[in-house]
Parts: structure tokens; C-alpha cells; sequence
């Protein structure tokens, strides 16, 4: 949390693009004159994470009682009555909203009745996403820049289409400028994050696609030493992407799958667009072009009319695809989407299959570990927090506690504790850049 008691604060749950997003909260809610707040910016995607938040709002308004505690982010879009019926909060903004300063200049005008408390718009209709210049993302070592957001897709288990609206793009130059302004702030590795980045481009002029933006911010951005991506939908990948990722270093070796199923019947069921040979071919075919390419996944445990035979098809993808860092969802219901009205599964079976997917996810990454210790030799890591760095190919590696953010070379031991260890030889250390990587709920 930020030290000046008067400041604006925010509490971030949920993806990239959200942390994003509250860079731009803090600086809209600052121009407007704001103080003694809290914005709390929400997920949505499962129950758990909307109790989650309820939770810390609680919390927060105990520790707190004299600030003002406004919702925004999914949650609050999707189920905004909800968070109104809180005797702790004060207002509720929709998503369209939460980065303007407009709206925070107006929250002296909200009443005190749960129906005026909520600022909504019908997020359906928005049809553009402005692009956020942020100078730096306070708490990180590598920055985000929002390049999409919305989904034009309705799968069917899916709440963030309602909570986010329609796919819309933010123009290719404002892009290549927030990358350039945040490389001269010295941010050594840029994230590019959307709700569905693949579909980046359709509703520009001339449809760019998410590869040819890749290549344009590595062509008229030098600077920048390593770029990523934030999840995507591998059905979706271009040409020019899958050319970029073969042909230039400074695109790190590792990408996060939208693959949620490994039966292809549940991923028709889930209206998803790839089926299980697509996501085998994916994988093989970017370790055909970096063999050191690694990646995760999400996947969904107790989807509505899943049987043993097809959750244990999702189990052997993980082998078969040899995802290393995995992300176990169980499903959960979500009011108003076409799978909470399918043959719902017992609880205790939902929770059972996701323990067993975590447990193969598990025994996944310590096949990656020992493959990147039997690789042997040195590493570029950037190193970020309380220890923690990051691999090209996103492997954690335990470093000391001491050591500034910023790229190392190091060398490899051995690995504990699901992160990679060091050897007691000598490391390069260049110059240091950017603070601390993202929490799960993170508080400024």
C-alpha cells in the first residue's frame, strides 16, 4: 500500500490486464483531486473469486473506517447489486468507467441508497478501448501494456464477455508508444495482455493482427530486451506471430495456453474453437522452432457432464503437451452463462478431479525442472522480489533475498520447492530495473 495515509489506494484481483488497469485507476482518481479512497478492481471469473473480494472488502473497511471504498472490474460490471447491498462500500463503477477521471470528480454525487450507489453502463455498447499511458507499474519489474480488450467468443462456462463487452483494440501507434515510453523508464521485459489477444486487429482499419503487432513493437522499439505475451487462444495465432517467435531472441520462449479441456466432446461443450489435436500440433510445432520453449495452461476441472473418461483425457494432455506451469480451475457456475444450466457434477467431485489435475500439474513441472538442470549452463534471468526470478522460459529460480531487480546471467544447480537453485559459481549482474512482480491480490 502506498505510505501517504491520504493517498488513493488499490486493492487488484485477478489478470494482467487488470493490474494494468489500476495503474490508470490511480492516476484517473489522483487527477480528480481524490483522497481517503479505496478502489477495489475485481475478477470475476469464478465464485471464488467474487467472495474473495467480498471478503477483503470487509477486511478493508475494519482496518479502515473512515475511507471511502469504492468496486470496480468485472465483478462489480457483471453483478454490481452484489457489492451495492455492502454496508462497506460507497459506490459501485463500471468497467468503462474505472479509468476516467470524470467518474471520480462525480463520486461526491452518489447517494447513499444501495440503486444510486451504482454507476453502470451497458458494456456492450462500448465499441473503442483507449489506450492507458502509464509511465511505470508501481511493484514490477516487467510492465504491462494493454493492447486489447473484450471477447467477441461466448464460451459457454464464460462470465468475462458480460463483465468486459466486445472485442476492440487499442491502434498499433499507441502501443509502440506506451512500449517506448515505458523501455526509457528502464522496464527490461514488456507484457502484452488483452482479454482475448489473438483477435487483435478486427475491428482496426486494415485488420492488423496480433503478430504483426508483435513485429512492429519489436522492429521500432530496440530497446526493448524481452517481450512476452499474456494468455492466449493458440487457434488464433498468425503467421506473423508464429515468424516472430522463430526469428527474434528477444521474444521470450513461453506462452500461456487457453486451453481449458483436453477431451475435444467438453470442448465443444465449452463452445471453445480448437480441439485436442490442435493444441498437441501448437505445442510441437513452436518447440520445432525454439526448443526451449515452455508454457502454461488453464484448464477446468468438473465441467458440466464431464465423466472419468474425459477428465482423464485433460490428465494426460498435461504429459502429453508437457505443460510446465499449470492453472487448475474448477468449474464453477456462473449465473446467466449456458453451462450453469447443463447437469451440474457433485462438488466433492469437482474438488477431487482438480486436486488430481493439480497433482499431475505438479509432477509436470518437476519433469521441466530436471529437464532445465540436465540442460546445464548459464541463464538470463530478471530477477524481481523476495528472492524470485524469472528464466527466458518463465522458470522461477531461487536467488538471494538481497539481490536488486533487474537481468542476471546465473548458473543452475539443481531445483527445490518447484523453483530452480543456484550454483555458487560467480554471476553477471547488469544494471537494475523496475521493483516487484504481480500478487495475486495486489495492494499499493
Amino acid at each position: 500500500m502506498n505510505g501517504d495515509p491520504r493517498a488513493v489506494k488499490t486493492l487488484t484481483f485477478g489478470c494482467r490486464l487488470n493490474i494494468y488497469e489500476s495503474e490508470a485507476i490511480t492516476r484517473a482518481a489522483n487527477d480528480a483531486g481524490l483522497t481517503d479512497t479505496l478502489v477495489v478492481n475485481t475478477c470475476a471469473v469464478t465464485a471464488e473469486a467474487v467472495r474473495t473480494a467480498r471478503q477483503q472488502i470487509r477486511t478493508a473497511r475494519r482496518k479502515n473506517p473512515d475511507i471511502r471504498i469504492v468496486v470496480s472490474g468485472c465483478a462489480a460490471q457483471t453483478e454490481p447489486e452484489t457489492f451495492a447491498a455492502m454496508p462497506e462500500v460507497d459506490a459501485v463503477i463500471g468497467n468503462d468507467l474505472k479509468t476516467k477521471a470524470a467518474t471520480y470528480r462525480a463520486l461526491p454525487d452518489f447517494g447513499v441508497a444501495e440503486s444510486e450507489k451504482i454507476r453502470i453502463n451497458d458494456i456492450m455498447s462500448v465499441r473503442e478501448t483507449a489506450p492507458q499511458m502509464v509511465d511505470s507499474i508501481e511493484g514490477h519489474t516487467r510492465a504491462f501494456v494493454q493492447v486489447q480488450n473484450g471477447c467477441d467468443h461466448r464460451c459457454t462456462f464464460c462470465i468475462i464477455p458480460y463483465g468486459r463487452g466486445n472485442s476492440r483494440s487499442v491502434p498499433m501507434g499507441a502501443v509502440v508508444e506506451q512500449v517506448e515510453k515505458l523501455v526509457d523508464n528502464g522496464y527490461r521485459e514488456i507484457v502484452l495482455t488483452g482479454v482475448d489477444a489473438t483477435s487483435y486487429g478486427a475491428d482496426l482499419p486494415g485488420v492488423p493482427t496480433l503478430g504483426r503487432l508483435v513485429q512492429t513493437v519489436l522492429k521500432q522499439v530496440p530497446g526493448i530486451e524481452r517481450l512476452r505475451l499474456s494468455s492466449i487462444d493458440s487457434i488464433e495465432v498468425d503467421e506473423a506471430l508464429t515468424e516472430a517467435i522463430a526469428t527474434d531472441r528477444r521474444f521470450m520462449p513461453y506462452l500461456h495456453l487457453s486451453l481449458q479441456h483436453g477431451d475435444n466432446l467438453i470442448l465443444k461443450r465449452m463452445k471453445r474453437r480448437h480441439s485436442r489435436e490442435d493444441a498437441l500440433a501448437f505445442v510441437e510445432t513452436m518447440r520445432s522452432l525454439r526448443p526451449d520453449f515452455a508454457f502454461g495452461a488453464d484448464l477446468i476441472a468438473g465441467f458440466p457432464t464431464e465423466t472419468e473418461d474425459h477428465f482423464q483425457r485433460s490428465l494426460d494432455l498435461v504429459d502429453e503437451a508437457d505443460i510446465a506451469f499449470l492453472h487448475v480451475f474448477p468449474y464453477s457456475p456462473r449465473p446467466g452463462t449456458p453451462a450453469a444450466r447443463m447437469p451440474q457434477l457433485d462438488r466433492g467431485l469437482i474438488k477431487e478431479r482438480a486436486g488430481r489435475l493439480r497433482a499431475a500439474g505438479a509432477r509436470a513441472l518437476d519433469r521441466h525442472l530436471d529437464g532445465m538442470v540436465a540442460g546445464g549452463g548459464a541463464h538470463e534471468v530478471l530477477v524481481e522480489r523476495n528472492g524470485i526470478a524469472r528464466t527466458e522460459n518463465f522458470t522461477p529460480v531461487r536467488v538471494p533475498a538481497e539481490w536488486t531487480p533487474g537481468p542476471r546471467t546465473v548458473q543452475i544447480a539443481g531445483h527445490a520447492d518447484g523453483m530452480l537453485t543456484l550454483s555458487e559459481q560467480p554471476v553477471r549482474h547488469r544494471a537494475p530495473a523496475g521493483t516487484r512482480e504481480l500478487e495475486a491480490a495486489t495492494w499499493r
